[in-house]
């Protein structure tokens, strides 16, 4: 029998013996378990490894929120930036509308046959207003610096009929603030103006042109004091928007964004200060106010705000009021706070705008004396809404509507983008004891209404609308649709993964026998096919005798080295 086994192991060309194995390059390539798992189940792990590529593709936008990530570099100011481009030079319309009150009992008031002074609303006399931003220079520490300008361009078609040539009754701010300032000079001093006001015959109410009062008419008094005290008084002719928009010198430094993107175009100093020198601090602090470009960006609903104009002399605090909807863009609205003008009277944390306590306006006042040369210059808001009763004392015809005459701001809490905006304020002379003063005994402690301006920004221009709506409404919402998609797309190719295995699974457990043995068949076929010699080409009877013998000599002579061993053993 081992003869017969060696014989059959000769044929095939493998030899047998009970401790030589095969082989290593003979053996049948065996493949590993988890190569045949990846093989039988390749379609429903290549339709999973998607699914999981989608659903993480989705958790990353969620997690790290793309668009937010441009929106934010979109909102740092940088040379050449679209945002910084837009706060340098806002392509928007603003407008400055001017009403200006008009005295119309002027002889009856002087001769004293009138106790109260009649005044009327005159306007709107309507400028254009070009907001913009020069000579800027990027700081090392996250700021600019630049100048403000705001040329004013006159717009006849909007003002009503109104023209800048109507003439009309107004006080003489001259006469009226010279005479508030020297009434508590020495007594010769106060001779002295007396002997000048009559000299030159300058009447408390005078004829002019709406221009010049607005931007400035020429007076006597005007003119000696330019001469006489020009530290005091550096300009010839005396005009109260010529005043208001004076901004000779004027410099502000604002954040770029780049350490903090809510402070974008927030000033941080003005004039190289961080408070305005005519208050006390906290009454004079501007740091992180707006000028009304841009506000701060990303605003949750219970923030306050801070508004800077160089006119109002102070930054005032802004509360949320209510929501809106503007050019397709959402809004919050805002409103001054209720007690910002008051002195201290109600609210004790603005006793600081009064630096005098014994002298303090009456609420719904605020003295800004220190801002318009030492003139007696006092702020309300249009037709004194919400002050005191008194400041209707001894004038005639203010009536105060708070749809006409409250300030609103209605911002884009993300961009802080200013969307629409009526800031209005009045200008009035809050005269002293100036009894003494020739010619304007009539006027001594009284509230005397100039008056009141509006900047207005209707709506944005059309293209620049549209520009916010997508940056605003329709990327969030492709971001969104993006995320919803993968996930949507990765549990569809989860569930048909985990359907092709559990029916591929099913259909091998069917047929369980045939895979089977369809495997075994395979698997001995391959090894056959392995150890199958080669083919002979044919050969004779002789030749075949020839080649057996030559197979089975030395395996002759091997069984009878084997036998001659057993012997000897």
């Amino acid at each position: 029998m081992k003869d017969l086994v060696t014989v059959c192991n000769r044929l095939v060309s493998w030899s047998y013996s009970p401790v030589r194995t095969r082989r290593p390059e003979d053996a049948p390539e065996v493949e590993s378990p988890f190569r045949k798992f990846c093989d039988r189940y390749k379609t429903p792990l290549l339709i999973a490894f998607l699914g999981l590529l989608a659903v993480f593709s989705g958790l990353f936008v969620v997690f790290v929120r793309p668009y937010d990530y441009l929106f934010k570099w979109k909102c740092v100011f940088s040379e050449g930036g679209e945002i910084f481009e837009l706060w340098k030079s806002p392509p928007v319309d603003l407008y400055l509308r001017v009403y200006l009150w008009n005295v119309t009992n002027k002889d009856e008031f002087l001769s004293g046959k009138d106790d109260k002074l009649k005044v009327q609303e005159v306007g709107p006399y309507v400028y254009k207003e070009m907001f913009m931003h020069d000579n800027v220079t990027f700081n090392d520490n996250g700021t600019l610096t630049a100048v403000p300008r705001h040329p004013l361009i006159w717009v006849p078609e909007l003002s009503e009929g109104r023209k800048e040539d109507d003439l009309l009754i107004l006080p003489n701010i001259a006469l009226l603030s010279i005479a508030h300032v020297v009434s508590d000079e020495s007594y010769f001093t106060r001779v002295g103006l007396n002997l000048l006001i009559r000299q030159t015959k300058t009447e408390p109410l005078i004829q002019m042109t709406a221009r010049e009062f607005m931007f400035g008419y020429k007076s006597t008094l005007m003119t000696l004091g330019n001469k006489f005290m020009p530290s005091w008084i550096y300009f010839d002719k005396l005009g109260l928007i010529d005043r208001m928009y004076d901004f000779d010198g004027d410099f502000e430094t604002v954040y770029t964004g780049e350490d903090d993107v809510s402070k974008t175009g927030l000033l941080d100093t003005y004039r190289g200060s961080t408070k305005i020198p005519q208050w006390e601090s906290p009454c004079g602090d501007i740091k992180g106010a707006s000028d009304g470009t841009k506000f701060p960006g990303f605003i949750k609903p219970n923030d306050t705000l801070l508004f800077f104009r160089k006119s109002m002399c102070r930054a005032k605090t802004l509360v949320r009021v209510n929501s809106t909807v503007v050019d397709g863009l959402n809004a919050y609205v805002y409103n001054f706070q209720e007690d910002a003008d008051d002195n201290g009277a109600n609210n004790p944390d603005n006793k600081c705008f009064c630096k005098d306590q014994n002298k303090c306006l009456p609420p719904g006042l605020l003295d800004v004396h220190g801002c318009y040369y030492g003139f007696p210059i006092a702020l309300s808001y249009p037709h004194f809404l919400g002050g005191d009763p008194i400041l209707n004392a001894k004038v005639i015809g203010s009536n105060p509507d708070p749809e006409k005459h409250k300030t609103y701001f209605a911002i884009q809490p993300d961009s802080g983008l200013p969307v629409d905006l009526a800031v209005r304020y009045q200008i009035n002379m809050a005269l002293g004891s100036i009894k003494t003063i020739a010619n304007v005994d009539k006027f001594a402690d009284m509230v005397l209404p100039l008056l009141w301006t509006e900047i207005r920004l209707y709506t944005l221009p059309e293209v620049l609308a549209a520009r916010f709506r997508l940056y605003l409404n329709v990327l969030p919402l492709v971001e969104n649709g993006i995320m919803y998609f993968f996930f949507a797309v990765g549990s569809c190719f989860l569930l048909a993964s985990i359907y092709r295995f559990i029916a591929s699974k099913s259909k091998r457990n069917v047929y369980n026998t045939h895979w089977i043995e369809d495997d075994l068949v395979l698997n001995i076929e391959k090894k056959l096919s392995n150890y199958k010699p080669k083919k002979r080409a044919s050969m004779n009877s002789k030749e075949l005798e020839v080649y057996f013998s030559s197979l089975v000599a030395p395996l002759n002579q091997e069984l009878n080295c084997n036998d001659s061993n057993d012997e000897d053993v």
